[in-house]
C-alpha cells in the first residue's frame, strides 16, 4: 500500500509573493490568450487564444497535454465543468454566438447553447452544480443547465455586463453601470436582494469574482480600477488603480486562494499584486506573458498563479530569495 504524499504548502505573506518568477513559459501561441481556467480536484488546467485553440495543461507537470481547434466557431471564454476533461466555452467569429459543451478526451460537442446575439463576454459555473451564467454584448445575461439546451432564465441589463456565482452557487452577482447586483440563485426572478455601489467608478465593467470563501469580491472596469468589496455588507475595502485598457481588452484579476491579495493586469501589461487588508501594492512585474492586459488566474490551493497574453507563464516562489520561509504540513 503506498502512502498518501503529505502536502507541503507555503504559508503566503508579502515576501513569498515578492519572490514570485515565472517558472515554466510557453511561448508557442503567437497570439493573444483569451482565458484561463482550473479544474477545481485535478491538476488541470485549460487556455483559449485567438488562434481558435483550445489547450489543456498538466499543472503537475506543467506540460500541454492535448490542443484541440475550434476553426470554425473560434474560441474566447473557456470553464471546466465539474468533469476534467469537459469544458463550455463562447465563440468568437462573430456570426454565431452560441456557448458550447465539449469533451476534450474526445473532441466531441455534447451540447450546444443557443440565445445570445452578440458576443459573449462573461461566463461563470457554479460551483460543484449543473448550471452556469452567461453575460452578452447583446445586454442580457442567460442563466442555464448544461443538461438543457435551452436558457432557464433571462435577465436584461444596461450595459456590458460582468457575471458570477460565488464559490457554493448560492448567490450571483452581474455588475454594469458602476453598480453591482446580488440574485438569490434560487429567486433570482424576484431581482437583486442587494445592490452595492462601487464609489462612482461609471466605466464598463470587464471582471467580477468572489474569494474562495465567498466573503470578499472584486470588480474590475476599463477605466483601470480594480475594486474589492465586503460581498455581505457591500462595503468597498480597497480601490487600486492602474492603467486603462482599451474597448477589446479585459483589465483581469483573481484572488488569492485564502483571500489575502489580489492579483490583477494593467492596460500596459504588466502585473500587480495587491494586500487586501492593506490596500497597498505589494508587488509589479513587468513584461509577463507578453505586452498585452493579461488573464491571470490563481492556482487553487497553491502558491501559483497563470499569466497569459501572448505568452503563458506559471508564475512561483523563488526560494532561494526566502532563506527563511517556513513550511507549513
Amino acid at each position: 500500500m503506498v502512502e498518501r504524499e503529505e502536502r507541503v504548502s507555503l504559508e503566503l505573506s508579502e515576501e513569498l509573493i515578492q519572490s514570485m518568477e515565472p517558472g515554466a513559459v510557453f511561448r508557442d501561441y503567437n497570439c493573444r490568450i483569451s482565458s484561463i481556467d482550473f479544474h477545481k480536484t485535478s491538476t488541470y488546467m485549460v487556455t483559449a487564444s485567438d488562434d481558435d485553440s483550445i489547450r489543456l495543461y498538466d499543472v503537475a507537470t506543467a506540460s500541454c497535454l492535448k490542443t484541440i481547434n475550434s476553426k470554425k466557431y473560434g474560441v474566447d471564454l473557456v470553464c471546466f465543468t465539474s468533469h476534467p476533461t469537459t469544458v463550455i466555452y463562447s465563440s468568437r467569429n462573430g456570426w454565431d454566438d452560441s456557448l458550447r459543451l465539449l469533451s476534450l478526451h474526445d473532441n466531441k460537442y455534447l451540447r450546444y447553447f443557443k440565445g445570445h446575439h452578440d458576443r459573449v463576454v462573461s461566463l461563470s459555473l457554479c460551483s460543484g452544480g449543473e448550471c452556469f451564467i452567461s453575460g452578452s454584448l447583446d445586454r442580457t445575461v442567460l442563466l442555464w443547465d448544461q443538461r438543457v439546451e435551452k436558457c432557464q432564465g433571462l435577465l436584461r441589463v444596461q450595459g456590458r455586463p460582468a457575471a458570477a456565482y460565488d464559490d457554493q452557487g448560492l448567490v450571483f452577482a452581474i455588475a454594469f453601470g458602476g453598480y453591482i447586483r446580488m440574485f438569490d440563485t434560487r429567486m433570482y426572478e424576484k431581482g437583486p436582494f442587494e445592490i452595492f455601489s462601487v464609489g462612482g467608478d461609471l466605466s464598463e465593467a470587464n471582471v467580477v469574482k468572489f474569494s474562495n470563501d465567498g466573503r470578499l469580491m472584486l470588480l474590475t472596469t476599463m477605466d483601470g480600477y480594480i475594486h474589492v468589496l465586503d460581498s455581505f455588507r457591500g462595503t468597498l475595502l480597497s480601490t487600486y488603480s492602474v492603467k486603462p485598457v482599451a474597448e477589446a481588452s479585459t483589465l483581469d484579476a483573481t484572488f488569492s486562494p485564502e483571500g489575502m491579495f489580489v492579483v490583477s493586469g494593467s492596460g500596459d501589461g504588466s502585473t500587480h499584486a495587491w494586500g487586501v487588508r492593506s490596500g497597498k501594492q505589494v508587488h509589479s512585474w513587468m513584461g509577463i506573458g507578453g505586452g498585452d492586459p493579461p488573464v491571470i488566474k490563481w492556482a487553487p490551493g497553491s502558491p501559483m498563479f497563470v499569466t497569459g497574453s501572448s505568452e503563458l507563464s506559471f508564475v512561483i516562489p523563488d526560494l532561494s530569495k526566502l532563506p527563511a520561509y517556513s513550511i507549513r504540513k
